[in-house]
């Protein structure tokens, strides 16, 4: 099974039409921002886990995630603060192929998906579902670097990139939302750039 999501096969788009309002094209640059230090993880001891509102939690190793069927995005991320990055490459697992395994209870609406620092994201769990969301440890086809993620980070690439938590160590689903980090201050609690969510009351 292989997720595939882009703009392949289509004509490509005037950069003004790919642009979310109030985004500009970064080039071949990738920004590094965050508020927490930069954790060293040894994949040895790396984990992702399921867990809250599902049937079967469940924890994988590195090697056990890497057993799964692999998936892959290609397309346009967009930044918070601004900036969007177009053509990329990322690949992991799906987040579907995940919860098949989890088998999420019928009261489960929201993720608070969670890193290996303690940082943490909200979203609604159809954000995360139906080919949206990504655990992605490649990125242009090489090992995704510690500074934008690395090992492994979620990526879910049709809101802005602050959900898409860095270092993640796993999902929790609930019954109703959770603020995370940047949502307690001030951001949005969905964050689509097409709408220009970005703050709290936009």
């Amino acid at each position: 099974m292989k997720f595939n999501r882009g703009f392949k096969g289509r004509g490509e788009p005037a950069l003004e039409q790919k642009l979310p309002p109030g985004q500009h094209d970064i080039g071949s640059s990738w920004p590094v921002l965050h508020e927490e230090a930069t954790p060293r993880l040894d994949t040895s001891s790396w984990s992702f886990s399921v867990q809250g509102l599902v049937q079967a939690p469940v924890t994988w190793t590195w090697e056990e995630i890497h057993s799964l069927p692999h998936a892959s995005y290609e397309g346009d991320i967009h930044c918070v603060t601004t900036w969007s990055k177009f053509g990329v490459s990322f690949g992991g697992v799906s987040v579907d192929t995940l919860l098949e395994y989890a088998r999420p209870l019928p009261g489960a609406t929201h993720v608070v998906a969670f890193a290996h620092t303690g940082y943490t994201a909200s979203l609604p769990l159809e954000d995360v579902t139906g080919g949206k969301a990504y655990v992605a440890w490649e990125y242009d086809g090489k090992p995704l670097e510690v500074a934008h993620g690395g090992p492994a980070r979620l990526l879910v690439p049709h809101l802005y990139l602050w959900k898409s938590v860095k270092w993640v160590a796993g999902l929790r689903l609930l019954d109703h939302e959770e603020q995370g980090f940047w949502e307690t201050n001030g951001y949005h609690d969905r964050g689509d750039p097409w709408l220009e969510q970005r703050y709290q009351g936009d």
